[in-house]
Parts: structure tokens; sequence; C-alpha cells
């Protein structure tokens, strides 16, 4: 009888049941979750991106959108902006765009650009997402054209001024050239004008964010991007009701994109390196990790360094230069945020070596460039786009732009120096995938009737100027003439208390350690 029945086996001790349901468990959720969300039955974006709460995500306050097919015929932009066959980034759906509604603080964006609509839309929208409800465009070149105006005016919350003769009579008669703070950049060409536009344009932009009931305002560029980092949401409305009452103004140092590749097509969502700030790391990591970091360059960053501000609405405001405000009356009250940034897309496609030489007609010399372009970086960039050859460009571009040492990124990531953000990748794709660029471009088209167009004067006054530009380097300035010429060149003799207008700058090098040492 023994032979017909197998021994009996020992039972398992308990901690080896334990060991076996604390291994089970976890793959079986884990299991069972990955299931729901290949169901689409975890829609949540806290689960998506854990720790990180976003606005506008509540469930029934959408955006209608109308997603248009790669193929359609009703526009050449909706075939450059609407979805593609690229990597998608699951962020969310449900865009609530209620940014005009009642709620605090409302905040404005002004900018001066020439873009296309291929770098505005997503530029302003994810603004929006992030909860800036109203946009000044001071816009020429492509942006000014009749059917890129058309689309941006159709937009809520966008207010676009063209550069007619009629805008620059009245920034003629500016205070602004009565006085010293901004004297030094006075007619010269290439980036001292743009610097001189931006400052009026600034000053236009505060009367009209007053009237518009905003209780903040900043410059932006429009290859910048505010990273809200540090706030309990990714929103500026959180971040900014953070801020104390008694502050003024708020100073957000920027980080400089580090592309890995030379074929960049669509920086806001193929690039997500970036190198911090001096004021984002320790002293010690970045004077000592500053030649590794510089890689042969002039300096830590290849153009400024000293980031953007945004300032409250209130009485007496100016500009202080497209970096910074100030106040006529008082010494504002200003903080530099300790973890929010923004985000500088700065010559990440090589064909930016060119769009940037066609901005200016200076002379492709050392000398001729100093007087033109401020940063040392935009200098060498402007002599190598006009002299080399495209091979020789491209090899440039390679050895002092991209990033292609592995080995060194890593270490720098290491350290602190590089740092990836996914965020306003995330939010950009999300928003061309929902057809929101395409919806925008194809709304516009149904309502010409809405649209605001040059009149044949106005385009004629225009294309003088863009004349006048290439023969001279500078549409701007020559319109300063008469008496305010006179004034402006008197005052330059006079002694001015003000604090002077603050340019672009490059972050600290090591000459500042050794002048602190």
């Amino acid at each position: 009888m023994a032979g017909l029945y197998a021994p009996l086996r020992p039972s398992p001790p308990p901690t080896s049941r334990l060991l076996f349901l604390l291994t089970a468990l976890p793959l079986s959720l884990a299991t069972f979750a990955f299931l729901l969300q290949w169901r689409g039955g975890i829609n949540e974006l806290s689960l998506r991106w854990p720790g990180q709460e976003f606005p506008g995500a509540e469930n029934g306050n959408s955006i209608s959108t109308h997603v248009h097919s790669p193929n359609s015929s009703s526009s050449d932009c909706l075939d450059i902006l609407g979805r593609r066959g690229s990597h998608s980034y699951p962020y969310y759906r449900g865009w609530k765009f209620d940014v005009e509604s009642d709620g605090r603080p409302k905040i404005s964006i002004i900018t001066s650009t020439s873009a296309s609509l291929e770098q505005i839309l997503p530029w302003m929208f994810y603004h929006k997402v992030l909860g800036v409800g109203t946009f000044f465009l001071f816009v020429e070149g492509k942006a000014a054209t009749p059917t890129i105006s058309a689309v941006l005016e159709a937009i809520p919350g966008v207010k676009v001024i063209q550069r007619t003769a009629e805008l620059e009579e009245k920034q003629a008669k500016s205070r602004i050239w009565n006085e010293t703070w901004l004297a030094s950049f006075f007619y010269k060409p290439c980036n001292y004008e743009l610097f001189v536009k931006q400052t009026l344009n600034m000053e236009m932009a505060i009367i009209m964010a007053r009237d518009a009931g905003m209780d903040w305002i900043i410059h932006l560029d429009t290859d910048e991007l505010l990273h809200p980092t540090g706030a309990r949401e990714y929103s500026l409305r959180q971040l900014f009701s953070d801020v104390p009452s008694d502050v003024d103004m708020v100073v957000f140092p920027n980080y400089e994109s580090s592309v890995e590749r030379d074929d960049i097509k669509d920086p806001f969502t193929e690039v997500s390196m970036f190198k911090k700030n001096y004021d984002h790391l320790p002293k010690e990591t970045y004077f000592g990790m500053y030649r590794e970091a510089t890689r042969g360059n002039p300096n830590y960053f290849l153009t400024y360094g000293n980031g953007k501000s945004a300032a409250r609405i209130q009485d007496h405001l100016r500009s202080n230069g497209a970096h910074r405000w100030y106040n006529y009356m008082k010494s504002p009250n200003e903080i530099k945020h300790e973890e929010a940034a923004v985000l500088h897309y700065t010559y990440p496609k090589f064909s930016d070596l060119t769009s940037r030489r066609n901005r200016c007609r200076c002379k492709p010399t050392k000398g001729d460039v100093k007087r033109c372009i401020m940063l040392e970086f935009d200098r060498a960039a402007f002599i190598i786009a006009s002299t080399a050859t495209e091979e020789e460009m491209l090899h440039w571009y390679r050895e002092h732009v991209v990033w292609t040492d592995k080995e060194l990124n890593m270490k720098l990531l290491r350290r602190g120096i590089l740092t990836r953000i996914y965020e306003p990748m995330a939010i950009i794709e999300s928003l061309r995938e929902s057809g929101v660029f395409s919806s925008a471009i194809a709304s516009t088209q149904q309502a010409h009737s809405k649209e605001k167009v040059l009149s044949p004067t106005e385009q004629n006054q225009q294309s003088r100027n863009f004349s006048v530009a290439r023969e001279s380097g500078s549409h701007f300035f020559p319109s300063m003439t008469g008496k305010y010429q006179a004034a402006s060149r008197k005052v330059l003799e006079m002694a001015d208390s003000s604090q002077a207008a603050i340019p672009p700058l490059s972050p600290p090098g090591l000459d500042t350690l050794d002048m602190e040492t």
C-alpha cells in the first residue's frame, strides 16, 4: 500500500507564502492597470503626471475643435500645423480655455514678432493653457501679412498691432526720446534698433494692459516659453497668486535649449534638454563645470543669460528694456523666482543661422558686427552665415550648437548643469493632436467679414519701409526726424539718475570668479 501513494510534501513555511504574495500582487495590479489604460479606462492626468496638477483639465469644460486631415486643401497652414504622425504624449483631453473669465490674476504677454503661424500658434496656445488671457502682438514681416494677421486677430484675447506709419509717428512722440535711460541704444542698427522698438512697444502695451484690466504683464519673444514649475499647479495663474502683494516685479531666470541633433524642425516638441541658469545652480557647480559646459564658445550661454521679468500693472510703470521693467516714481520691489524659468530655444534649427543673418544688413567684419550686434556668439554666427559655404556652416553649427557628446551630456545632467523638461513638449504636442491650431486657421476662413487687413495705403507704406530696411539696415529710426531727434540729441548731454535700460547680458564668466576671489 505504501507504494500506491506519493509521500506527503511538507507545507511551505509562512515566509515563502508571504514572499509569493508580495511578488504576485504588484505584478497583478500592474497588469490590471495596463489593461485598463489600454482600453481607455484610466484617463486622469494625475496618474499620467504624478505629483503635478495642471489647470483646465476639469471634466466637461472643453474647447470645440475640428480635426482636419493633412490632405485638406483649405490652407497650406493646415498641413504645417495639423495632426502629424510623430510620437504623441498622452497629456489630457478636455482642454479648458476659459481664460477670459473673472479668474485672477489676469495675465498678459507682449511680444514683437515677424514669425510665421507655425511658430506663433503653438507659443500662444501653450501660454493660454497656463492661464494667459491677453496677448499684445506687435507684428512685422510674415506675421504682418493679411492672412496671418487675420488668423491671429480671430483668436479671443489677441490684439494685433501693425507697424504702420501711424504707429511709428505715435512712438516718435514718446517721452522715452526725451529721457536718457535708453539713449545709449538710439540710432544704432540691427540688435540695437530692435531693442528700442521692443521697449517702445512695451510702453504702449502697458497702457493697453491697464485698460484691459490686467494684473500682470510679461514681455516674451516667440522662441521663449514660460516654465512655471514650483507652483502647486503647472499654471502661471497659480504662480502669480502665490506672489506676495508687496512685490512689484518677478524675474524668471532663463534656461537655454541644448539641441542634440542638427535636423530639428519643431523645437517646441523635439527639444527636451536645457542648460540651467546661473541663478538656479550652486556657485561651486556653475564655476566648477564652466569650461565643460561652455564647450569652447565665448560664454556659458550662447546668447543672453539675464532672463525676463513680469511686472504688476500699476501707476508709473515703464519698460526698462526688453528684459526688465521699472517705475518712474519709485524703486520697485523685485524678486527672482527660485524655480520657475523662461525656456529660451536658442538657435534650435540649423536654418536659424541664415534667418538671423537676414535680419541685419551689417558687413560681416568684426568691427561692423560689434556695432550692430550685442552678444559675442551672435556676432560669430552672423559672420559664419555671411561668409561660409553651406557645408562649412553645418560643420560650425554641429561644433558650437549641437550637443553630440553623449558622455559629456550625461555628466552635465548628473551634475545638474543640464536638465530634461518635458511639460511644454507634452502640452504642445497634445494641442496639435487635438486640432486646436488647425481649428484656429479654419475658423478664420469661415469669417472673412471679420478679418481686418491692411489697407492699400498701409501696404504701400509697409513696402516702402521694408525697402528702406534693405538699403540702410533700418526702417524704424528714419521716421524719428525733426524736433524729436533734436530733443534726443539734447537730452544725451543731460545727467539722469533713472536706472538705465538693461540689455541682454551674458551669464557670469570665470573672470567674475577671479574678481570675487
